[in-house]
């Protein structure tokens, strides 16, 4: 009888969709800081980008759709961009905060879409605030993650898996 060995380290699907979420959230908002002339270009780019990510990653559809339609919405009306961002904003808050557990990321983001709706005139450089901001978090928790997980050394541990007598 033989026994085979297996070497076999974690899928990093959540990790690879958070260094894409914060890559994006953090191109978009650097993007919206030096040309907030063209917002509805970025915002709507960016929200249909994100949506292109979550279906990639396989997120639940409705959450999916919901940044394509409203990135669609944008492109289709600029004028709309604070009224369209802000409820984004408020609808994606509200899943970091009850579904995903990001309670401080949850209520920033709420405050963010308060504001938009108070201040429209403002709204590129609150949705760059926010792109910044929710960018950084997201590779801040990361890196927590990845300090937690990881064994002595900074590197990941392997898993041995036995395979077959």
């Amino acid at each position: 009888m033989q026994t085979y060995y297996r070497i076999s380290f974690q899928q990093h699907k959540p990790k690879e969709r958070t260094v894409l979420n914060a890559l994006l959230a953090i191109a978009t908002g650097v993007l919206t800081l030096l040309y907030p002339s063209f917002l509805y270009l970025i915002a709507g780019g960016y929200l249909i980008a994100l949506g292109v990510v979550f279906i990639w990653f396989r997120t639940p559809a409705f959450i999916a759709g919901l940044p394509i339609v409203t990135g669609i919405i944008i492109f289709i009306f600029p004028d709309v961009i604070p009224i369209a961002f802000a409820a984004f904003l408020g609808f994606f808050g509200l899943i970091l905060l009850l579904a995903f557990q990001f309670a401080i990321m949850g209520f920033l983001t709420l405050i963010i879409a308060v504001l938009i709706v108070m201040n429209p005139e403002s709204v590129a450089y609150l949705i760059a605030a926010f792109l910044l901001l929710y960018g950084v978090n997201n590779l801040i928790r990361l890196i927590r993650k990845n300090d937690n997980r990881n064994g002595p050394g900074g590197f990941e541990e392997a898993n041995v898996i036995e395979e077959g007598k």
